[in-house]
């Protein structure tokens, strides 16, 4: 490809397609429902407003496949559900994506039609239509070991505050106001699903089917039990904070014990030619100057 090319791809589809992902990106059915209820009570248009669906979610959720869609929103539940990225916007930026990168293929194609310019047409129509995938899959990944690694000190936080004489529900609340992350967040939204009358084991469960941490899911099986049974909190706690504490040291023992293998492709392949070019240079610069002298 020729300068010229990457350059319009630079000045034109990139910014096409980051303007394509914040336009689809806004949350304008959370505007609409607020401003039909605003207007509920004084005209007819505000509820007519609500219910109304955008064109391109209809054609993009019928495109979608109904068991993609379910992966989506699991993962978007892994990942938070961050607000930038709901579930209905994010299937709608998709197609569009994919038709920004088909955009740039053809930017590609007109430069020169050869059979490696329409494979990487192909990838770019591709990539940018997973895009979106990449994103949420990667803050879902972070966020899981997160509260992985919060986990151990939450629980002895959390065993700390029963042992002083709070309760199990009040423990949590101390623990998810003093703590920031995605656990804290976590415990915080649990609370309030018992608050508005969902029965424990459910709140508990259904905290546990919104992570894929599975240190965290034996703590609530051990909880749901300890509750269903009348087994004491604080023993639960304790046990559950001390096998939380030793796996993560074996986990952080296990990264160390890959790491020497992680390097060892790097260092072969990067840094070892580099060290036997400035080591045998010189030398084989002055066995090269000595056969010529012959």
């Amino acid at each position: 490809m020729t300068p010229i090319a990457w350059l319009i791809i630079a000045t034109v589809i990139l910014p096409l397609t980051y303007f394509v992902w914040s336009w689809a990106t806004l949350d304008r059915k959370g505007a609409l429902a607020i401003r039909g209820n605003l207007a509920r009570g004084f005209n007819v248009g505000g509820r007519e407003a609500v219910h109304q669906a955008p064109v391109l979610l209809g054609i993009s959720k019928r495109l979608t496949p109904g068991s993609y869609e379910a992966k989506l929103d699991h993962w978007l539940s892994l990942a938070g559900r961050p607000a930038s990225m709901p579930l209905d916007k994010l299937i709608v930026s998709k197609p569009l994506l994919s038709l920004a990168g088909a955009l740039a293929g053809i930017v590609v194609l007109t430069n020169s039609f050869t059979s490696m310019n329409v494979a990487v047409a192909i990838f770019m129509m591709i990539f940018f239509y997973f895009v979106p995938d990449l994103l949420v899959y990667n803050k879902a990944i972070k966020r899981q070991e997160e509260i992985e690694l919060e986990l151990p000190n939450t629980l002895d936080q959390m065993l700390i505050s029963v042992e002083a004489g709070l309760g199990f529900e009040s423990a949590m609340a101390r623990a998810g106001s003093y703590g920031g992350g995605p656990l804290a967040q976590e415990l915080v939204r649990t609370l309030q699903d018992i608050q508005v009358g969902r029965p424990r084991h459910e709140a508990y469960e259904a905290m546990a089917a919104r992570t894929s941490v599975q240190d965290l899911k034996g703590f609530v099986r051990a909880v749901v039990q300890a509750d269903k049974y009348g087994i004491g909190i604080a023993k639960v706690l304790r046990a559950q904070a001390k096998d939380a504490r030793v796996k993560r040291r074996q986990r952080a023992e296990e990264k160390a014990m890959k790491l020497p293998v992680k390097v060892l492709f790097p260092l072969i392949f990067f840094i070892f030619p580099v060290l036997f070019i400035v080591l045998l240079g010189p030398a084989a610069v002055n066995i090269i100057e000595a056969f010529s002298r012959v």
